[in-house]
């Protein structure tokens, strides 16, 4: 059975087999990595998720933890829209898997582009000065 998380801004959808994680929008604070990239993420220990750019997305994970996530290629619309879908037959999320980003045409949801994923990198904010 394959399991499916979509991730939408504002409010959230229930899918089979699935949590469901939050976007926002706010300015991301400036970051620094911590220890060495991890190749996955357990997906039920996913809160909430940052669409940051075309190109990194952060994953708020329970206890706190923030991994960043840079992908190799740039991912069209993926700012834009700042959701996407994916799905995996594991409770990983990892850096060969693939995510969509999702559109919303007149209350139609559809996936678009595919873009693969980089390895997660945990990050923390740089205290301010």
């Amino acid at each position: 059975m394959r399991k499916m998380l979509l991730i939408l801004p504002a409010f959230a959808l229930l899918s089979a087999g699935g949590a469901v994680a939050l976007s926002s929008k706010k300015t991301p604070a400036p970051v620094r990595a911590v220890g060495e990239p991890k190749s996955c993420v357990t997906i039920s220990n996913i809160r909430s998720t940052k669409v940051i750019d075309n190109n990194i997305i952060d994953f708020r994970m329970a206890g706190g933890k923030t991994y960043r996530n840079a992908l190799p290629q740039s991912c069209p619309g993926l700012k834009f829209e700042d959701r996407f879908s994916y799905r995996t037959s594991l409770n990983q999320l990892c850096s060969v898997d693939i995510v969509r980003v999702v559109h919303d045409y007149g209350g139609q949801l559809t996936e678009g582009a595919g873009c693969g994923l980089g390895k997660f990198q945990q990050v923390e904010k740089v205290p301010a000065n």
